[in-house]
C-alpha cells in the first residue's frame, strides 16, 4: 500500500500548482514566487523563514521580519488563499507571567503547530545568546509566552503535533553564540510545555556533502504510516560561504529519535534568482508544510536568501517514497 498520513487534515484551499510538464523531480517550485515579497509591510527590509498554518477556512502565519533598523522580530498574518498575505505592520506583543523572560533582544525563524487546544509557536529567542522561546495563541490576536525550552546556545525548536508517549516533542539544534560551523539535531520531551529533559540525539551533519557542515529541522512533522516525515535543512561549507539546501527523512512514530530513512540528496538547494540573491545568498530554508488530507498534496513555505518567502509543492506519498529509494 502507499504511505498514507495518519490523523489527516483536510484544507480544500491549500494553494497548488500541478508539476511542471518534463519536471521528474518530487519538489516544484511555485511559478509564481516568491509569494510575500521583502516589502509587504511599512517598515520590512525581508520577510522570510517563516510559518503558517490553516486556520478557520483561511490561513494564519507567524512570520519573521527584519525591520529597516535590522532589528528581528515575528509577526502574525493572514491569508484568504495561502498565497496573497496581510502582515501586521507591528511585532507581536507577547504576555508572559516572567518578566525576565519577556525582556526582549531579538526574535526570529518562528514555526507554528496546533497541538491539542492551541496553536503553539517557537522560535529562536534571544535570551543572553539565542535560545527556543516557546508560546501560544487561540487566535492569532493575543499570544502568551511561556518559559524558554532550554539554556542558550540552542535554534531550530520544531514541536511534534501531538504528545508522544504522554509527553509533548520537540527537536532542537544545540548551536554557539555566532553563526555556528556545526550542529546536529536531538530530540528532548515535556511533561507540560515548560520542562524539557530526556535529550536524545537523531541525527547529526555529514550525511552528504551538501548538509557537511551542520543540519536543523524544517517545519513540524508529518505523521505518515511509514514514520514521522521530517523536511530538515542543512548547509555545506563553499569556498564563498554557506550554502542552504533542504531534504527528508523518516523518523520512527513511537521514538523519534531512531531514524527509519534519511534521504542520501537534497530535494531543493538555491538555484533560482530570489534564492541566490539576497541578504544571504543562496539559502533555501523551510519553516512550514501543509499537508492535505483529501488529496495528499503538500505546500512547503520556505525562506529565499534570507529575503523573501517563497513556496513549492510536493505529494506526500511521493515524498515518503522518495526518501525511502535514496535513503542512506
Amino acid at each position: 500500500m502507499p504511505p498514507t498520513l495518519l490523523q489527516p487534515v483536510s484544507i480544500p484551499h491549500l494553494p497548488w500548482e500541478d508539476r511542471p510538464a518534463g519536471h521528474d523531480g518530487v519538489v516544484w517550485r511555485y511559478s509564481r514566487n516568491p509569494v510575500i515579497p521583502r516589502d509587504a509591510t511599512p517598515r520590512s527590509n525581508s520577510i522570510f523563514n517563516s510559518a503558517v498554518v490553516p486556520y478557520q477556512g483561511r490561513f494564519a502565519g507567524v512570520f519573521r521580519v527584519d525591520d529597516t533598523r535590522r532589528v528581528m522580530n515575528i509577526h502574525a498574518g493572514f491569508s484568504d488563499d495561502g498565497l496573497s498575505w496581510q502582515i501586521a505592520p507591528e511585532p507581536i506583543q507577547f504576555h508572559c507571567d516572567a518578566p525576565e523572560v519577556a525582556g526582549f533582544q531579538y526574535r526570529y525563524d518562528p514555526r507554528v503547530c496546533w497541538i491539542e487546544d492551541r496553536y503553539y509557536i517557537t522560535w529562536c529567542n534571544g535570551y543572553h545568546g539565542p535560545t527556543i522561546g516557546v508560546g501560544y495563541t487561540c487566535d492569532f490576536q493575543t499570544f502568551h509566552q511561556l518559559e524558554n525550552a532550554f539554556l542558550p546556545f540552542n535554534r531550530n525548536g520544531v514541536l511534534f503535533p501531538r504528545k508522544i508517549n504522554g509527553k509533548y516533542a520537540m527537536l532542537s539544534r544545540p548551536s554557539d553564540n555566532g553563526h555556528t560551523p556545526f550542529g546536529d539535531i536531538f530530540y528532548s520531551e515535556s511533561p507540560d510545555m515548560i520542562h524539557w529533559g530526556r535529550h536524545r540525539w537523531v541525527f547529526g551533519a555529514g550525511g552528504s556533502p551538501w548538509n557537511h557542515t551542520k543540519i536543523g529541522a524544517g517545519p513540524t512533522p508529518i505523521e505518515t504510516s511509514e514514520g514521522w516525515l521530517l523536511i530538515y535543512h542543512g548547509v555545506l561549507t563553499s569556498c564563498n560561504g554557506f550554502v542552504y539546501s533542504y531534504s527528508a527523512a523518516l523518523l520512527d512514530l513511537d521514538k523519534p529519535w531512531k531514524v527509519v530513512a534519511r534521504a542520501a540528496p537534497y530535494l531543493m538547494s538555491p538555484q533560482t534568482l530570489y534564492e541566490c540573491v539576497g541578504d544571504v545568498p543562496n539559502v533555501v530554508f523551510p519553516c512550514a508544510a501543509l499537508a492535505d488530507g483529501d488529496t495528499g498534496r503538500m505546500a512547503i513555505y520556505y525562506g529565499a536568501a534570507d529575503t523573501v518567502t517563497a513556496l513549492a509543492f510536493a505529494y506526500v506519498h511521493e515524498l515518503v517514497d522518495w526518501v525511502k529509494a535514496e535513503a542512506l
